[in-house]
C-alpha cells in the first residue's frame, strides 16, 4: 500500500495542492479543469482524482497509480456505490455533496476499516472546479495513507 511516512508529510502535500488550486482562482471564481495542469504538481499524481458530480451521484473519472492499492484495484470511471460499501459510499456523497454544494474546499480523515486495514486512514483534500456555467462539476482530491507503522518491538512470542 503507498504509505507516506507522517501525517506531516501528507499536510505538506495538501498545503501545496490547495495553495496550487487557490493561485488559480480569479477574482474570487472557481478553477476550472482546463485551468489544472498536472505538471504543476507532478510528485503527487500517484494520488490525485478526479471525480465528476453527476445529479445525485459521483464518478471517479481519473484516479493516480497510487490509489490502485488503496482500492485493491482501479477505480476510474466507477461511482462511489461501485467502489464502496453503503456506509462508506454515504460517508463520500456527504463529504463531496458539501464540496459540490458550497463550492468550497474540504479536508478530513476517512479510516479504511471498511477495507479490512482499521489501522490506516486516508488524509484527503477535494477542491471544487467549475464547470462553463459556473456551477462545480468535478473535485480535484489528493489522498494520503497514514496509520500505524509496523515496528518490531524486539519480542518474540514463546
Amino acid at each position: 500500500m503507498a504509505q507516506m511516512g507522517a501525517p506531516a508529510a501528507a499536510v505538506r502535500a495538501h498545503e501545496e495542492l490547495f495553495a496550487y488550486w487557490r493561485g488559480l482562482r480569479q477574482n474570487g471564481g472557481l478553477p476550472t479543469r482546463a485551468d489544472i495542469h498536472p505538471a504543476a504538481f507532478k510528485r503527487l499524481l500517484p494520488t490525485v482524482s478526479l471525480t465528476e458530480v453527476l445529479d445525485g451521484d459521483y464518478r471517479i473519472r481519473l484516479a493516480g497509480t497510487g490509489l490502485y492499492s488503496v482500492y485493491s484495484g482501479e477505480i476510474t470511471g466507477r461511482s462511489l456505490s461501485e467502489i464502496y460499501a453503503s456506509s462508506a459510499a454515504d460517508y463520500w456523497r456527504r463529504e463531496l455533496d458539501t464540496v459540490a454544494g458550497e463550492g468550497r474546499p474540504a479536508v478530513g480523515a476517512h479510516n479504511l476499516a471498511w477495507r479490512g486495514s482499521g489501522h490506516l486512514s486516508l488524509v484527503w483534500l477535494r477542491l471544487p472546479l467549475a464547470g462553463e456555467d459556473g456551477r462545480v462539476r468535478m473535485i480535484l482530491g489528493y489522498d494520503a495513507v497514514v496509520g500505524m507503522a509496523q515496528v518490531p518491538s524486539g519480542i518474540r512470542a514463546a
